[in-house]
């Protein structure tokens, strides 16, 4: 199995898309956050002192993924046409859930953007509710699917 962001002589680099086709893609993604009874009351109740916790984090969530290019060192820059970002509260798991969705017209997919969106999601819910719990866990995130490209369809 050859590594594609290595060239021949194991230097990293970012590889080239310009031959590929554009072609429509899709990803989303999930994680969650594993929370006290006291930030699902205060959240539900919309009693947290920082603000609109959920609100927040849909929009950071946003920013993250139109900012992944910067952060991880290999994403090539690319146009998102679309973006979603959901929470269900489990009040009865103590958990957020998130889910990312993105579209993409391009050479390249948006996995990456949508595992971003979930990871900013989450570290923003922990910030503003930090005050209230610092034992909250971010866990699970991963691909939930995608669509497009050359390596085809995913499902997890």
């Amino acid at each position: 199995m050859e590594f594609s962001h290595f060239n021949k002589d194991g230097n990293a680099y970012m590889v080239d898309v310009s031959e590929k086709n554009k072609t429509k893609r899709e990803a989303r993604a999930f994680g969650k956050i594993k929370v006290s009874k006291e930030v699902i009351s205060q959240l539900i109740n919309h009693q947290v002192k920082k603000g609109e916790v959920l609100g927040v984090a849909r929009v950071a969530g946003i920013m993250g993924m139109k900012k992944t290019s910067e952060i991880i060192p290999m994403c090539h820059p690319i146009f998102m046409s679309g973006c979603e970002i959901n929470f269900e509260i489990k009040e009865d798991l103590g958990e957020i859930h998130i889910y990312v969705t993105a579209k993409t017209i391009g050479e390249t997919g948006i996995e990456m953007e949508v595992l971003t969106g979930v990871s900013t999601a989450a570290l923003t819910i922990y910030d503003m509710c930090k005050s209230i719990d610092k034992r909250m866990v971010i866990s699970d995130i991963h691909l939930l699917e995608k669509t497009g490209g050359k390596s085809g369809d995913f499902k997890f």
